[in-house]
């Protein structure tokens, strides 16, 4: 039997900005399977990054249900949730968010030495995922001297380290060329296709095509496409 790795009822998040109140999600369902690749689409100010962070563990929702892997986590608190965002999900971003005085290795190893627990294996582990994406020859180099695609590849070895459940990636072909984007989703399809359960932001619907399923949100909700 599939399971679902991700459950979300009836999500709803606020913000507040001085007396005005702007509400961003309002009332999502969601549920994803393991294995699964789902692609999330909308336009700017639709509440799609908003929902990846409360996915990522990154924010909270003001009400609703979500259950991560078995757990209800909604409720749960700031190091509980640190805890399992640490250990069971990686993050690729549009901005890559590298260490720019670190090396490439040194950025992907950098999760395992914020969790404190550091062994050789970890190190032989982040030069086998640099040497799958084509980073061989380029693992000494600062993320200044690496392109585009390269720096999210390394963005994608980072988030690969901790042997995560679930990939989040909120655009990540935002910031790259058409080549760089293409070779970047054939890696995201190959790790999916290897059991990687993936959930990607994009409002771009030739990146999105590269997903199992794709969902539209619209102010705050999802609409049917």
């Amino acid at each position: 039997m599939v399971e679902k790795l991700v459950i979300l009822k009836n999500i709803t998040k606020t913000y507040k900005t001085g007396k005005i109140a702007y509400q961003v999600l309002k009332g999502i369902n969601l549920e994803v399977e393991e294995k699964e690749f789902l692609a999330i689409m909308g336009a700017s100010g639709s509440g799609k990054t908003t929902l990846l962070n409360i996915i990522g563990l990154l924010d909270k929702p003001d009400s609703g249900i979500y259950i991560f892997d078995g757990q209800e986590v909604s409720k749960l608190n700031k190091n509980d949730l640190a805890y399992i965002r640490n250990r069971k999900i990686g993050f690729v971003f549009q901005a890559f968010h590298l260490v720019p005085w670190a090396t490439a290795l040194e950025n992907v190893l950098m999760p395992l030495l914020y969790r404190g627990v550091f062994k050789k294996e970890d190190e032989e582990r982040a030069l086998q995922l640099l040497t799958r994406l084509g980073l061989e020859k380029r693992m000494n180099a600062k993320p200044s001297e690496l392109s585009g695609g390269e720096q999210q590849r390394v963005a994608i070895a980072r988030a690969l380290i901790t042997h995560p459940k679930l990939l989040l990636a909120d655009e990540p072909t935002g910031n790259l060329d058409s080549k760089s984007s293409q070779e970047v989703m054939k890696i995201f399809k190959e790790l999916n296709e290897e059991g990687l359960t993936i959930i990607m932001v994009t409002h771009d619907p030739e990146i999105a095509k590269f997903a199992q399923r794709i969902k539209i949100i619209k102010d705050g909700v999802f609409v049917e496409k």
